[in-house]
């Protein structure tokens, strides 16, 4: 079984010592501080098939980006054979063992070109096939039943074409948090993360986690608690439990998981990225631009002075991700692009020290 290792994503690292505070170890692996995502809104425009993700993917890899994150329905199933083509096409240069490939599984992934009848495909895929009840799927697109995330799994890695995922992650569980209640949505998880546990020991992934979107963050009914997360994984797989990253959304404008308050360990409020520390958990963090709505105005200039001393930067793209590369406890932050041009202007924040911490913080009390 072939995933990422220490060995050879050190040697990846060292590849690019140009680069300047660049890549973060967690769990004996060392990660790009950007990952590229493969994520379009809107999944049903069929711009969204009229192009594709290989060019960015190998200028990513060619530059020093060894983490890409990836979806089972991420433009349904397209993004995932992107990304096994240029693996494929570029293993006589780079070792898959020196690459961090994620996927997640949960929602419906459907195929493309899109099945004139979803449900009934639906029905002959996921529910006459007996991996899940009608009951079990949310909103006709989610379904998080066991039997239906180990297919999902299996369908990934046949996309992807690689036999190991170095992260599987449970995709926005919160979708069924309202219908379930959270008693029986934590019964769940502790039926998922045993499943996860088995086939992490089957060797279909290094690891797993749970990519969400605010349910780390929010008061509400659908609010997760990552103790309860590792306590769960603790309980399933004990000590040395495959529980080891989550995924969720950081940026310029929505910043709660390094400043609110939202998680508690043994008592104590604390923020996602304390909470995450303590409990020896990853961050990964999602929408680094917003999806572009960061830049309807241009940043403040204070802005570009505490995050590039240097004045090295060109635009408020490359600011805005030198704000997440830069931010104290997250290990990678994703962006997604069409374009291999973009690709090697992001990867210029890499040529320059991230911000120091001591200046950091003040970007909090700065005009945005």
């Amino acid at each position: 079984m072939s995933s990422a290792t220490h060995e050879k994503t050190l040697k990846y690292a060292k590849g690019f010592s140009q680069y300047k505070g660049f890549y973060a170890q967690h769990r004996n692996l060392l990660f790009s501080k950007l990952g590229l995502g493969t994520f379009r809104p809107e999944p049903y425009k069929e711009e969204n098939y009229l192009f594709s993700f290989e060019e960015p993917l190998s200028k990513a890899i060619l530059n020093g980006i060894n983490h890409i994150d990836t979806a089972s329905n991420y433009r349904y199933g397209q993004s995932e054979k992107e990304i096994g083509k240029v693996l494929a096409s570029l293993s006589n240069k780079v070792d898959r063992k020196s690459l961090i490939i994620a996927s997640k599984g949960g929602f419906i992934p459907l195929d493309f070109p899109f099945p004139s009848n979803p449900y009934a495909w639906i029905d002959e895929h996921i529910i006459s096939s007996g991996l899940a009840t009608k009951d079990d799927i949310e909103l006709d697109q989610h379904c998080m039943t066991p039997d239906f995330l180990e297919w999902s799994c299996k369908r990934s890695l046949a996309n992807l074409g690689i036999d190991k995922l170095d992260i599987y992650y449970l995709h926005n569980p919160e979708m069924h948090l309202i219908r379930l209640g959270q008693d029986t949505f934590y019964k769940n998880i502790y039926s998922i993360f045993e499943r996860f546990e088995t086939l992490a020991d089957e060797g279909l992934f290094a690891n797993y986690g749970v990519a969400v979107w605010n349910a780390f963050i929010t008061d509400t009914i659908e609010h997760i608690s990552l103790e309860k997360l590792v306590s769960i994984a603790r309980e399933v797989g004990g000590q040395n439990h495959r529980f080891a990253y989550i995924q969720t959304p950081f940026n310029l404008a929505k910043t709660n998981i390094y400043t609110q308050e939202t998680q508690s360990i043994n008592g104590d409020k604390c923020t996602l990225i304390q909470a995450a520390h303590r409990l020896g958990i990853g961050v990964i963090t999602s929408s680094s631009l917003l999806q572009m709505h960061l830049f309807k105005k241009s940043f403040a200039a204070e802005i570009g002075v505490v995050l590039d001393e240097s004045m090295t930067l060109e635009n408020d793209i490359q600011l805005a991700l030198q704000f997440v590369r830069s931010t104290p406890g997250i290990v990678s932050s994703l962006f997604s692009t069409r374009w291999q041009d973009h690709v090697e202007q992001n990867c210029k924040i890499a040529t320059i020290s991230p911000a120091k911490n001591s200046k950091y913080d003040l970007l909090y009390r700065l005009p945005r």
